[in-house]
């Protein structure tokens, strides 16, 4: 039995798709981001960080339990774990890892950014929004070009993808604002019509 603490995020919404996706079965903890449970010590013994979406996996590896943060991490290990969503084929394993941290280290860090400049910086500046939303975009055009020709990010649905599917959806009015990404908004459809994919984005809500 896993023990998942989220909230209503892109990151936990990523690594909650990976959880549903793999068929493991786990026990939800909501975390209250707004009433400062992420700083309770009993859930800092977890994360010391301090930050969403963390597990516990009681049945770890050798059989002891483990604690692990960080939506990226969590999308690996629970790919090594079960053996699936992590390509076989050594050149698919490079491209899916690409791509996942491409979507973790830059797609996400800008989306993050965006949220942070509209809700909690002391000065609020349009230009730098605006400069930000192109940043996403600049990235969600680089996985448009990679789509046009293949299903999905590492040509098999992958980590990858189930990192970079978040992101693209809270981001969909600026992704339907700019246009010309046909190729993008159909890999949305498809990873949206997987019903894993839809009890993961709902389990973080």
């Amino acid at each position: 039995m896993i023990d998942f603490y989220t909230a209503k995020s892109s990151n936990g919404q990523r690594a909650a798709i990976m959880l549903e996706e793999c068929g493991l079965a786990y026990t939800l903890h909501p975390v209250d981001l707004l009433h400062g449970e992420q700083r309770a010590s009993s859930f800092l013994r977890i994360n010391p960080a301090g930050a969403i979406p963390a597990i516990v996996d009681h049945d770890g590896p050798g059989g002891a339990p483990l604690s692990l943060a960080q939506s990226g991490a969590i999308l690996l290990y629970l790919a090594m774990k079960t053996g699936r969503f992590f390509p076989l084929d050594p050149a698919r394993r490079a491209e899916a890892f690409q791509w996942l941290m491409q979507a973790m280290s830059d797609a996400a860090a800008a989306s993050m950014t965006i949220f942070l400049l509209g809700n909690f910086v002391p000065d609020k500046s349009d230009a730098n929004v605006a400069y930000f939303e192109e940043r996403v975009l600049k990235y969600l055009r680089l996985a448009d070009e990679r789509l046009a020709d293949r299903e999905f990010l590492a040509s098999e649905v992958s980590i990858a993808d189930f990192a970079l599917y978040p992101i693209a959806v809270v981001r969909r009015p600026l992704i339907d604002r700019a246009g010309g990404l046909p190729h993008l908004v159909r890999w949305m459809a498809a990873l949206a019509s997987r019903p894993g994919v839809q009890r993961g984005m709902q389990a973080a809500v």
